[in-house]
């Protein structure tokens, strides 16, 4: 086996694992911001409202079409009389708390960091393709073929998420 495929295998097993490690690691960190936004708040799915931690309800305002969100906010001088309002919000307007409507992978930033995933993973193929191209000793192409056989299933994975312009799934 020559070094040249040894390098691209392994260059090829790291774009892809680095990929799937960006996928995770961005999805970990929306969990959280998400967390941390609405700390001490709960969410009442039955009614699609949050109650803050002193009882006050948080309704929905405003449904962005477009971006796919809901903005709930509570009561402007109910927010300005609690104790907590320091610690909660420095709006005059009432604390408010904006919901996705979007699962992670089809949101935004979700689709943001997939396509940069997808493209690592494209690039992964790419270097295989190269080396399959320039190598063709009978070991080399077992596995420069079987390594791609994977990133092309890696990327498909990847793909199934992300959204056309319509809405519709690839």
């Amino acid at each position: 086996m020559s070094a040249e495929v040894v390098l691209a295998a392994g260059y090829a097993i790291f774009l892809v694992a680095g990929a799937f490690a960006l996928e995770r690691l961005s999805a970990h960190t929306n969990r959280r911001a998400l967390r941390y936004r609405t700390a001490g708040f709960e969410y009442v799915e039955a009614h699609d409202h949050w109650v803050c931690p002193e009882g006050e309800h948080l309704w929905p305002r405003e449904v962005d079409d477009e971006r796919r969100l809901v903005r709930y906010r509570a009561r402007a001088h109910v927010c300005n009389a609690c104790a907590r309002k320091a610690r909660c919000t420095d709006s005059t307007e009432g604390r408010e708390i904006v919901r996705s409507l979007e699962p992670w992978p089809r949101s935004e930033v979700g689709r943001f960091h997939r396509v940069i995933a997808v493209v690592m993973v494209a690039l992964a193929a790419l270097i295989l393709v190269v080396a399959l191209a320039r190598n063709r000793a009978p070991a080399d192409l077992v596995l420069l073929v079987a390594l791609l056989a994977v990133t092309a299933t890696a990327g498909r994975r990847l793909l199934r998420d992300l959204a056309d312009v319509n809405g519709s799934r690839l």
